[in-house]
């Protein structure tokens, strides 16, 4: 039986927001992220795109190519709550989907087309968000997510594509590499340098040769140029918080060691939040003193999943928690209130070189694990019993 799969993704999506917000923004090209010269770009308009704007780019840079933009901080809040209002339409009626991002999903109608024809319920579904929410949204129908993602992309903005079974190749043939979703612009200049640009071409090509240019991704890539993916659409629950704790072995007063263990927890917090496409917008700090009397602080802050932006608030916290000069137990840090998000969300004011230093930073620690890379701030553990919690 042939998967049934559908990608719903939101139409320039933090720009749509911020337009029913200010409708004078309509039609206009449009930046959303740092205001400083330092800041990149979150999201764009179209109009913007037409001056090769692109998400991601450095703020100066972009206003080089489109001077007259104009540039919008970005609000999370009304984000988020335009992505949960979206959320709960899908959830009404879908069978089985998975939320991607704040502005992206997946729909699982396999078997379901005895019932209902699986394009015109998503016609259906994208004019009842339309009306309930005033976005407008894009979606792709095919047999799997990387095709139907790509279907997603290629007929946007207001597209509608359905690509058959017997259609995918054809489909995929004539299209760039760097149209498949995981390809990023290394692995492009790889392909390049060797001649292949065109996914015909890489779904053409031994896949043993494959598998030796990139490892284990050369094999995803071949079989996703011929149209494989096995992925699932993985049934989303909203996760309401993540948190770590530490129980010392012998009760501490060191403040220096404390604080640098709080800045290891919460940096292994705000990996996890990055790596699950994840923002929080409250931060919590907790400890133990020695005879169990156990206090809580916590701070609503702005979405973020940024190191050095959690790290500054968590010791703020524990200075103001911090009171009694007793003996401490335990401490911990809890990141609640979480939304999905691209990792660039909360960048609006961070420089790119700061980006690239977390997405390094978050390579690492993928492929060889969180302990690997620490600030010099962050000493050994010693005597410590550690806990992390996750709901």
């Amino acid at each position: 039986m042939n998967r049934r799969i559908i990608h719903l993704d939101l139409d320039c999506f933090f720009v749509a927001c911020e337009v029913l917000k200010n409708s004078t923004l309509q039609n206009k090209p449009v930046l959303i992220g740092g205001k400083s010269g330092r800041g990149v770009v979150a999201s764009c308009s179209y109009e913007a795109r037409a001056f090769g704007v692109r998400s991601a780019m450095p703020m100066r840079y972009a206003l080089q190519l489109c001077p007259d933009a104009q540039v919008i901080k970005g609000d999370m809040d009304l984000y988020s709550n335009y992505s949960k209002l979206v959320t709960t339409i899908i959830r009404e009626t879908a069978p089985t989907f998975e939320k991607a991002s704040v502005d992206e999903f997946y729909v699982d109608m396999t078997g379901m087309d005895r019932f209902h024809a699986s394009y015109q319920w998503a016609n259906e579904l994208v004019e009842t968000i339309r009306k309930e929410s005033g976005l407008t949204i894009s979606f792709g129908l095919s047999i799997n997510k990387t095709v139907s993602k790509m279907a997603t992309n290629e007929s946007k903005p207001s597209g509608r594509l359905e690509i058959a079974s017997t259609a995918v190749q054809p489909f995929l043939n004539p299209l760039s590499v760097a149209k498949i979703p995981m390809i990023g612009k290394k692995t492009f200049s790889t392909l390049s340098r060797i001649g292949i640009r065109k996914i015909k071409t890489l779904s053409e090509m031994p896949q043993e040769f494959m598998e030796r240019l990139l490892g284990k991704n050369g094999r995803v890539l071949w079989e996703k140029a011929n149209g494989v993916d096995q992925q699932p659409v993985v049934p989303y629950v909203e996760k309401k918080a993540i948190s770590a704790e530490r129980t010392f072995s012998q009760d501490t007063i060191d403040i220096k060691y404390i604080k640098s263990l709080l800045i290891k927890l919460t940096e292994g917090l705000a990996f996890e939040l990055r790596k699950s496409k994840k923002l929080t917008s409250v931060i919590a700090v907790k400890i133990r003193y020695t005879n169990f009397d156990t206090y809580t602080r916590q701070k609503r802050i702005t979405y973020t999943a940024s190191n050095h932006r959690l790290v500054r608030i968590v010791h703020e916290l524990f200075d103001q928690l911090y009171e009694r000069r007793m003996l401490i137990r335990l401490v911990g840090v809890k990141c609640a209130g979480l939304v999905s998000g691209h990792p660039q969300i909360d960048l609006f004011d961070d420089p790119p070189e700061m980006i690239k230093l977390y997405q390094a930073m978050d390579s690492v620690h993928k492929r060889f694990g969180k302990g690997l890379i620490q600030k010099a701030a962050c000493l050994p553990e010693k005597g410590v019993i550690g806990k992390k919690r996750g709901r």
